[in-house]
């Protein structure tokens, strides 16, 4: 494939690295105690890091953490979203995963660890 083509469709050199995020919050919390902790987890663990965070949920969360701009997430990236979850007092529980392709991966939970595929 030609380079134009692999920058084009984020492969090869270009791939960008991402990683999946899941959470879950405490079940008594209100749905303003969510939006609450949804803004700041996005604020202080997110934006403020440069990434960008693509997911849903309620009580349990999940998603996919990427760099707010073209490039990969680092692994201290990656540690500061996990340490900023285990620190937080309403989770109650976290996973953070593997590095996979941002573009043309998927997360796939599975019981103990998650496990990156490729598309």
């Amino acid at each position: 494939m030609k380079k134009r083509l692999r920058k084009k469709r984020r492969t090869g050199e270009f791939r960008e690295l991402g990683f999946c995020v899941r959470f879950q919050l405490e079940e008594n919390m209100s749905d303003q105690d969510v939006e609450t902790f949804l803004g700041q987890f996005l604020t202080e663990a997110i934006e403020a890091n440069g990434l960008d965070f693509g997911g849903g949920g309620n009580h349990e969360w999940q998603g996919i953490v990427t760099l707010d701009r073209r490039g990969s997430v680092t692994e201290e990236q990656r540690k500061l979203v996990g340490d900023w979850l285990e620190r937080h007092s309403r989770v109650t529980g976290h996973e953070v995963g593997e590095f996979l392709d941002a573009w043309h991966g998927t997360c796939e939970w599975e019981k103990g660890g998650t496990e990156a595929r490729e598309a």
